[in-house]
């Protein structure tokens, strides 16, 4: 009950403080975003570009818990992941505090939940983090993004939203939910090197996992 408390009143702070209380929005909120999709990249700052996708990187590593979770919910996980996509944490946060605890996993496993499930998509999510943070140390104006976070909503909520993955990422039982459903749970010093190290704490435990077991 707690818990579900906890995690609802992180979800209505942060949007309470993202409304009322962040940076003013810019003239062309989506401009970004915008700028990023029509192929435009060196007119962004590439602490940005790394930040973006650095977030769609922590909704891959969410996906691959939460999809195999939710297969032993009540509620489909398929409908709050569609809704972080466009909302990030906002989204996510409702399925983690209306979700039961469950170590079980049932049936068998589909070409997605086989994917979400490999060892080889953890690499891929590492790999991909660690050429976003070089691109972004190496190349970024840091200045310049401190500068956006301190005026711009849309910067601001989007690192917040980044720092909140990491904090819920061991909050909830979805990880040690997780590694009971794999035998992991009686190496607990494991579990808090996957809960206390940001990012890649949670992409070490992607590569090192072992699969579900799919019961037919």
């Amino acid at each position: 009950m707690l818990r579900k408390l906890g995690l609802w009143l992180i979800w209505l702070d942060f949007i309470v403080y993202v409304v009322w209380f962040a940076p003013p929005l810019r003239s062309n909120l989506l401009q970004p975003i915008q700028t990023l999709l029509s192929g435009q990249i060196p007119l962004l700052n590439p602490v940005v570009i790394s930040l973006f996708s650095m977030v769609g990187i922590w909704l891959l590593i969410y996906s691959c818990l939460i999809f195999a979770d939710g297969r032993m919910q009540r509620i489909p996980a398929w409908g709050f992941m569609l809704a972080s996509i466009a909302s990030g944490t906002i989204g996510l946060i409702p399925y983690l505090a209306l979700r039961e605890a469950n170590e079980e996993f049932s049936g068998g496993k589909d070409v997605w939940l086989s994917v979400l499930d490999a060892r080889s998509t953890g690499v891929i999510l590492t790999l991909s983090t660690l050429v976003l943070l070089g691109f972004a140390i190496v190349f970024g104006d840091w200045s310049a993004f401190i500068r956006s976070f301190q005026t711009d909503k849309f910067i601001h909520a989007m690192t917040l939203a980044f720092c909140l993955f990491a904090l819920l990422f061991p909050y909830p039982t979805l990880l040690s939910d997780d590694m009971a459903r794999r035998g992991l749970m009686r190496q607990s010093q494991f579990f808090w090197l996957v809960a206390l190290v940001p990012l890649f704490g949670p992409l070490a435990y992607l590569c090192l996992r072992p699969g579900i077991p799919a019961l037919k």
